[in-house]
């Protein structure tokens, strides 16, 4: 595996081995919240919550950053801010899954394809669990 120059020394990511690069993050992040933002049940969701697009892209290109290339840009917590969001649903999951896998395929080559995915999908289900727990409700089961 290779290593990211950084601040505090050398980085290694599960990214730079696929072929991950910062331009690579920055077109999936685009690419997929392109769809997102005109998608017919996501859209009013993100739309609404979202003010600033640039500034919240900007951030997601961070988060993935620090997850594929252990950059350790991102300072946040996913899971406050979609629990503190109206309107994230548990059942939107899929269709974000959806969105986010056709636009990896279309945009990464293979091994990035598949590492954005199996990433995307933890983070999901993590992200699913914690909105049910937060709200009291029984997660569904993932089988």
């Amino acid at each position: 595996m290779n290593a990211v120059e950084h601040p505090r020394g050398p980085r290694i990511g599960p990214g730079l081995a696929a072929g991950v690069t910062e331009d690579v993050i920055r077109t999936q992040v685009h690419t997929f919240y392109a769809r997102v933002r005109e998608d017919e049940v996501l859209g009013p969701v993100f739309n609404a919550a979202i003010d600033d697009w640039d500034e919240h892209l900007s951030k997601l290109c961070d988060f993935w950053s620090s997850v594929l290339l252990v950059t350790g840009r991102f300072k946040g917590s996913p899971m406050a801010a979609h629990a503190r969001t109206p309107g994230v649903e548990v059942a939107h999951f899929p269709r974000w899954l959806d969105l986010w896998r056709d636009a990896a395929r279309r945009v990464c080559r293979p091994e990035a394809a598949d590492l954005f995915i199996a990433k995307a999908e933890m983070i999901g289900e993590s992200l699913k669990l914690g909105l049910a727990v937060s709200r009291g409700e029984i997660p569904p089961l993932n089988r």
